[in-house]
């Protein structure tokens, strides 16, 4: 049986490459990025050679912590099914522990798994260099392959379980974008370090970190061999890791066994969007159609367009006066923060006679105030936390950002809060459905333009002593960024709590005056 299933498993790779055209130049472009990815990270590896035995550490473990984790977060993203799932074998009869054998070793039968051992082999090669045997490099491979094999054989099979009848490509984009969070930050700051052929001293207690978790520590042997560091506990962590992965796997394919899949029907394979993703509540619900007006509307697309391009112009009379690069790079984050959050604050205008659906439904304000920031919050997050590195990499001074993050979640998190207000209050006429965004119908006395004043001045006297605070972290005082940090979370937080509870108020006993307002624009 063994033998049929590495067969079984080497059929599927090379069925891979046969199918219409579009689908084998798919395959063909992505094995050769694949394989220009393995070579250039094999290259740089020998860059290593001449490097000391702690930059080398540094650089092992870390890369190889992410390419485990890879193999674990890669079915959750890809949403892809299991060629091997163990419920394709229930019809042959087999014992549980023997099948979670054969399919635990055809999982090292993959091209992923190759370009793994490729790097490992290489890895160990350079560790030759500095003194480690070829032996202590092998065996770390060996474990560290392994732990990536059952790593995805069990997120596969979590997969299949929880997420198949609710899997799609938003759940899956969720899970990219939850990625691209947080390996866009960590890369910039990685790149913003000064190596200078020794490791730097804020990644030193990460490594130190990395190297007793499941992830990194078959990695660290070599390097803990080379700098004449504790073996022993890396050693143990990596093989009790793989002892613990390889029993949840057993019993994984036990729960499969006896798992009846139920039968796909038309609508799950045509899917509801985002309404499949969001849970089943009134929030959840409109959460979901927000979602998709903000993706498809061009209404909402203009507006988050605009965002980053009001808050580049800033910098541009800052830069013709003089200003240094290094101060100019913190102003245009905090501005994009603050826009962002002022963006819902006429959200329901935008509904049109659709609101009708929620107020005749009676749906809570709580639930359409909360469900209706949902995507903003999930724009919002993502770009903050991509562009508040990158402005701290140019700046220069990594001191500074507890009292950059305090300022943006502060000037976000109000005008989220003050918006939930405004929208509910203070509506004011907008372009129809389906017209363009640019074009403004007329408006009849001041309210639009107070409204978005009113949210925008008020989140900026409401965060006054964040800012100032960060200000003064700014001219080198670490007590005061650290301030305007807590400061800055408290008062985002805090005002957002207080604005969603007005909001919902207001909305919950104002269901007339909302319909009397979507009918007459």
């Amino acid at each position: 049986m063994a033998a049929h299933v590495l067969r079984l498993r080497l059929a599927l790779l090379v069925g891979a490459l046969r199918g219409d055209r579009r689908h084998v130049v798919r395959t063909v472009v992505g094995l050769l990025l694949l394989i220009a990815a393995t070579a250039a990270g094999c290259w740089a590896v020998v860059t290593l050679g001449d490097s000391d035995a702690d930059v080398m550490q540094a650089v092992t473990v870390l890369g190889g912590s992410a390419l485990t984790l890879g193999f674990a977060l890669a079915p959750l993203v890809a949403g892809v099914e299991d060629p091997l799932d163990p419920r394709r074998f229930a019809v042959l009869g087999a014992s549980p522990t023997p099948l979670a054998g054969i399919l635990a070793l055809a999982g090292f039968v993959s091209v992923p798994v190759l370009a793994v051992a490729a790097l490992g082999i290489t890895v160990a090669v350079v560790w030759g260099e500095h003194g480690v045997a070829g032996a202590v490099g092998g065996i770390s491979i060996l474990l560290a392959l392994a732990t990536c094999v059952l790593l995805a054989r069990v997120c596969m099979a979590l997969t299949s379980l929880f997420l198949r009848e609710r899997r799609s490509r938003e759940l899956s984009g969720l899970f990219a974008l939850t990625i691209l969070v947080v390996v866009v930050p960590v890369g910039v700051f990685l790149a913003s370090l000064d190596w200078r052929g020794s490791v730097p001293t804020q990644l030193s207690a990460a490594v130190d970190v990395l190297a007793l978790t499941p992830v990194g520590a078959a990695w660290a042997i070599p390097g803990a061999v080379a700098t004449a560091g504790d073996v022993a506990l890396p050693v143990l962590v990596a093989i009790a890791s793989l002892i613990g992965l390889g029993m949840l796997w057993l019993l994984l394919v036990r729960v499969l066994l006896t798992t009846t899949e139920r039968p796909r029907t038309s609508r799950e394979r045509g899917g509801l969007g985002w309404f499949t993703v969001a849970p089943g509540t009134p929030g959840g619900a409109i959460a979901a159609r927000s979602l998709m007006y903000w993706l498809r509307d061009r209404r909402y697309l203009v507006n988050v367009v605009v965002v980053p391009i009001t808050a580049a112009l800033t910098i541009v009379p800052l830069l013709i006066v003089g200003v240094p690069v290094q101060t100019v790079a913190l102003i245009p984050v905090p501005f994009m923060a603050l826009f962002l959050g002022w963006l819902p604050h006429n959200d329901l205008a935008y509904d049109s006679t659709a609101v009708w659906m929620h107020v005749s439904a009676g749906v809570r304000g709580f639930a359409d105030r909360i469900g209706r920031l949902v995507p903003i919050l999930l724009i919002g997050v993502p770009v903050l936390a991509i562009a508040i590195p990158v402005a701290m990499s140019i700046h220069g001074r990594w001191a500074l950002l507890p009292a950059m993050v305090g300022v943006c979640a502060a000037l976000f998190g109000t005008a989220l809060g003050l918006s939930s207000i405004s929208s509910v209050v203070a509506p004011y006429a907008v372009s129809p459905p389906g017209e363009s965004p640019f074009q403004q119908p007329q408006r009849y006395g001041s309210s639009g333009a107070s409204a978005q004043a009113l949210v925008m001045l008020g989140s900026v006297v409401l965060c006054a002593p964040v800012l100032w605070w960060a200000w003064l972290g700014l001219g080198g005082d670490a007590e005061a960024a650290d301030l305007a940090f807590w400061a800055g979370i408290g008062t985002g937080a805090g005002v957002l709590i207080v604005g969603i509870t007005i909001g919902a108020l207001v909305f919950s006993r104002s269901g007339g005056r909302i319909m009397e307002f979507a009918e007459s624009v």
